[in-house]
């Protein structure tokens, strides 16, 4: 009889992993199999493999690709006008300083990634996130939501299937003006919150959490759900996860503590990791920032050096890291995608297929 047991469940076992690992999404194998074990309550399992497998970043050294890139001119702020017709001039952002001391050429200067109208939209740039970790580079971008309009996207496997009114990909038909993409936070049952798109709720919507709100004219807002940010007849879409890392301009201790529990499971428990984030500026533009050997408080200094004000951690760890911004191609209708990051993991085409998470899509307003 016991016997008959363990077939019956090493069959189901087996079943249920061949589910995982055919489904539909572009997520490697060795990603999906951490998945399904964190679902089906071998967590810890994950994680002290993870940890017997972690190394720490390394002290000092220097980067392995130059920081005069991403690729495109430098704008110094007042070299480029605004379109005919128009009287706002371009959110340009400062030039930035580097937290490693002093900066390496082309770090910290801002390039345009991305333009509408012939105005700069998207700026990138990379900084060492501090004077340790001096050979590790994390990447930023600068998005100006006057001339951008900002979609969120399901994951074919979180949230899941559901009328959600998008795919959990940019289809063929779809591509054509996008700009930029980037990933979104943790999965829904761990974010600390819930997911909202087009009058579907996944998880629920939790009064204190840090939200990354879409409204119906494609701009975005950034705060605390119940607070800054609520439900109204104009939002389309609600992401969230976890708490506030810049609130009302100024980082709270809270990063520094319980980071695990509070700030997500990271590879073996490390400490500096991974990670991703999305701000908001007092002059509206949209920050994101993303890089490998990330702290929270790391992370959030980055943010804040770029100008965030109000600012909520993304997902992390590198097999969700994602940041392309998109170059025009022969035909407009598939613009090519660049990442951000030369290190990053992710290869750039990732949301010309189905995805397993959300992720937000930047098209030109």
């Amino acid at each position: 009889m016991a016997a008959v047991g363990l077939a019956a469940l090493l069959c189901w076992v087996a079943f249920s992993i061949g589910q995982t690992l055919t489904a539909p999404g572009n997520t490697g194998t060795t990603a999906r199999l951490a998945e399904w074990a964190r679902d089906h309550y071998l967590g810890p399992v994950v994680t002290f493999g993870e940890w017997i497998s972690y190394n720490p970043p390394k002290v000092g050294g220097k980067p392995q690709f130059a920081l005069t890139a991403p690729s495109g001119p430098s704008t110094p702020a007042g070299a480029v006008q605004p379109r005919a017709g128009t009287s706002s001039s371009p959110a340009v952002p400062a030039r930035l300083t580097s937290p490693a001391g002093t900066p390496l050429p082309g770090e910290g200067q801002w390039r345009v990634l991305a333009s509408v109208h012939g105005v700069p939209a998207i700026y990138g740039t990379y900084l060492r996130p501090d004077s340790v970790h001096t050979s590790y580079v994390a990447g930023l971008a600068s998005m100006d939501p006057r001339l951008l309009t900002f979609q969120l996207r399901p994951g074919h496997e979180d949230p899941g299937p559901a009328n959600w009114g998008y795919a959990p990909y940019l289809p063929a038909g779809s591509r054509q003006g996008v700009l930029a993409t980037f990933n979104g936070g943790f999965k829904i049952n761990q974010a600390g919150g819930g997911f909202y798109l087009n009058g579907i709720t996944r998880g629920t919507l939790t009064r204190g959490a840090a939200s990354l709100v879409y409204y119906r004219d494609g701009k975005v807002a950034i705060g605390v759900w119940g607070r800054d940010v609520t439900m109204t007849s104009q939002v389309v879409g609600v992401r969230q996860n976890l708490r506030p890392i810049i609130d009302h301009g100024q980082i709270p201790a809270s990063v520094d503590q319980n980071v695990q529990s509070q700030w997500g499971a990271t590879l073996g428990g490390g400490y500096y990791v991974w990670r991703s984030g999305l701000g908001v500026a007092k002059d509206g533009r949209l920050v994101y920032v993303y890089g490998p050997a990330l702290s929270v408080r790391t992370l959030a200094g980055l943010l804040q050096r770029a100008g965030a004000v109000e600012a909520m951690e993304l997902d992390i760890n590198p097999t969700w890291m994602s940041y392309m911004y998109y170059k025009p191609a022969p035909n407009p209708a598939s613009p090519s995608p660049v990442n951000l990051l030369p290190t990053q993991p992710e290869p750039a085409r990732r949301y010309y297929s189905i995805n397993s998470r959300d992720f937000t899509a930047v098209f030109a307003r």
